[in-house]
């Protein structure tokens, strides 16, 4: 199934200033979650932004904080984002059925949001590449079970293609800057 922008919304979960410079790969995380952002905000696509522990863990990374819009970053302490009642009532409120996740941790926050939405009906994309753990062998195992669970697994170009669907249109030659 194709990830289609008016039936999708995009996560951007917990990119937080004290986490990420503990992640394996913290500088394609921002930098494809930034390339996500710009094309669902284009596309029409709605993007929540999520923080676990703010007062811990700090504010999203500023990157990714000055394109959220205002009004869509929810604090949440449950690990999955799907464990958080307030914010599955967000998502319930957007009438979307697709979501597309992209964040950190793979195996934990990330983890979790997929396989609890996937519960809950939706079909889950996580953007592979604008994901990352502490360790290397937990996002191996997070791959494994997200695709053992349903979710797919799919790159940002792939994400961002889709929600194009086609060449030739004012919003392909304005996106096409982030995909080169």
């Amino acid at each position: 199934m194709l990830i289609q922008a008016a039936q999708s919304a995009l996560l951007v979960i917990d990119v937080q200033v004290r986490l990420l410079p503990a992640m394996a790969a913290p500088d394609p995380v921002v930098a494809n979650s930034a390339r996500l952002m710009k094309a669902a905000a284009r596309l029409g696509v709605p993007v929540l932004v999520t923080e676990q522990y703010p007062k811990g863990l700090g504010p999203t990374v500023a990157d990714l904080a000055s394109l959220a819009a205002s009004g869509v970053t929810l604090e949440k302490n449950a690990f999955g984002c799907a464990g958080d009642p307030g914010i599955v009532a967000h998502v319930q409120s957007l009438g979307r059925r697709q979501l597309v996740l992209c964040g950190i941790e793979s195996h934990v926050c990330v983890l979790q949001t997929a396989i609890g939405f996937r519960e809950r009906g939706y079909d889950v994309f996580v953007a592979w590449d604008a994901t990352s753990s502490r360790r290397e062998a937990d996002r191996d195992l997070a791959a494994a079970r997200l695709r053992a669970e349903g979710v797919a697994l799919v790159g940002t170009e792939m994400a961002m293609f889709e929600w194009l669907g086609k060449a030739g249109t004012p919003e392909f030659k304005e996106l096409s800057v982030l995909i080169k």
